[in-house]
């Protein structure tokens, strides 16, 4: 009996064991059910870490909503927010579930209030930045230097030329808000810093000047005629007056400005005559009297000319004299095709750029013709110059001398360094060489043409030939 109740007991205690363990296990899936139904259509979104978002649509406005109110049943429920909803949690899960006590999910962080900060800081300089196109660093130096000099903002308006046409107004609000607005100005210095040094020189150089300075120039008399030095010495005696940068070359070039606008102290400006009659260019003419007028001769000039006409005068003398010892005439090549030969003209060099014509004043067999070839200089003087024709910085002064015999031949002789080819022919230092009509005569790259006038020669031969038998 006692065997059997003892075992009837046992299995009583293992059947209410198991009992209560399987009501455990339900209520721990009921649980798990109940949330899984409530998050099983909603998957848990990514957040990402930046403060830049897209905007969401309809349908994800309602799916935020809901997981928001899900958050709240996770946090209620006591399950790990972490944890996917849609897979059966493991032994060890449910044994910390049942462990863990029921405590409330804290809510997720707020964004930090330094990122808003941080965003509205980068959008106020692009906010200011847009009015300060069109002011250059280069145009406050120049409002602030000519402010400073004239103390003036319509002065300033109408005596500086900015990079862009500013009204009267624009200059005002420009120069208040260098006054008074800290972000404009410190911007403005911020530029007007990084200008190069070359630039900022430039800049002051174009100050405009103040009434003192004005005063002081107008001080030197109209009718002096004052000098680099004595606008030098202005300025070592008034340091503290002008400006930095000013030197003697400005304060010349203002002062003839003032005097062209009568602004000096000795000018006087003639009233307009009163009534109908103004007076006219013809008038004024009449009134000039020319008596005293000064006839200002430049001595230097008159010596200079003189020397010059008698130099001149001197070349032509020379030239006329000349004149009859010259028996080769250079003729431009033009496209126009003249005649080689005339009753005069024995033969004729002729070139790529120039011709040269060889006569004689008497073409007989008692005067023969020798004409020299070569490079003409200073010193030496020929009757060819074959410089005229191209380089000649390799032909010797005197190249070769062209001769014509009693019996109408001409021969050339080579006198220089180089040789002379003769229709391809070398003729060395001290040979010479028979010319021929058309012999091409190459000089150091220069060629020539050798053309005979045969009509001329001939009557030479034959006069040679009455003399021969006498």
């Amino acid at each position: 009996m006692d065997k059997d109740s003892q075992g009837l007991l046992d299995s009583s205690l293992m059947a209410s064991g198991t009992a209560s363990r399987s009501e455990d296990e339900e209520s721990l899936a009921g649980q798990k059910r109940a949330s899984s139904q409530a998050l099983g259509t909603i998957p848990k979104r990514r957040s990402s870490s930046r403060f830049i978002k897209r905007k969401k649509f309809d349908d994800e406005l309602v799916e935020s909503s809901l997981a928001k109110s899900s958050t709240r049943v996770k946090g209620t429920s006591g399950v790990e927010p972490g944890r996917c909803s849609g897979s059966e949690p493991s032994s060890s899960e449910k044994k910390k579930v049942s462990k863990a006590p029921s405590t409330p999910v804290p809510p997720s962080p707020a964004p930090a209030p330094g990122l808003s900060k941080r965003v509205k800081k980068s959008k106020q300089p692009l906010q200011v930045t847009k009015d300060l196109g069109r002011w250059k660093p280069a145009d406050d130096l120049l409002l602030i230097n000519a402010v400073l000099q004239t103390n003036d903002l319509t002065s300033v308006h109408l005596g500086v030329k900015f990079s862009c046409r500013f009204t009267l107004r624009e200059v005002q609000e420009r120069w208040y808000a260098l006054l008074y607005d800290p972000v404009i100005s410190k911007l403005a210095c911020q530029a007007m810093r990084q200008l190069h040094p070359e630039a900022i020189a430039a800049i002051q150089s174009k100050a405009l000047f103040s009434k003192a300075e004005e005063q002081l120039l107008s001080k030197v008399g109209s009718a002096s005629q004052p000098t680099l030095e004595t606008f030098q010495e202005l300025l070592h005696r008034h340091p503290d007056a002008f400006y930095l940068t000013r030197t003697a070359k400005a304060l010349q070039a203002h002062w003839q400005l003032m005097k062209q606008y009568y602004l000096l102290e000795d000018q006087t400006v003639q009233p307009l005559p009163k009534g109908d009659q103004v007076l006219n260019f013809s008038d004024a003419e009449d009134l000039i009297d020319d008596s005293k007028l000064k006839d200002m001769r430049d001595e230097v000039l008159e010596h200079e000319l003189t020397v010059a006409d008698r130099r001149q005068k001197r070349e032509i003398r020379q030239l006329e004299q000349e004149l009859h010892k010259w028996q080769v005439l250079v003729d431009s090549i033009t496209g126009m095709s003249s005649p080689d030969f005339d009753s005069q003209t024995l033969a004729v060099l002729r070139g790529r750029m120039v011709r040269y014509l060889m006569r004689s004043r008497e073409p007989s067999p008692a005067s023969p013709l020798q004409i020299t070839l070569g490079r003409a200089t200073k010193d030496n003087q020929i009757d060819v110059d074959l410089s005229l024709e191209g380089p000649a910085w390799k032909i010797s002064r005197k190249q070769g001398v062209i001769k014509l015999k009693n019996n109408g031949d001409f021969f050339i002789a080579n006198e220089g360094r180089r040789p002379i080819y003769i229709d391809g022919r070398p003729v060395l230092c001290g040979s010479k060489w028979r010319l021929s009509n058309n012999s091409v005569v190459e000089i150091a790259s220069l060629r020539f043409v050798f053309l005979i006038n045969q009509d001329l020669i001939a009557l030479i031969r034959a006069e040679a030939a009455k003399i021969t038998p006498q």
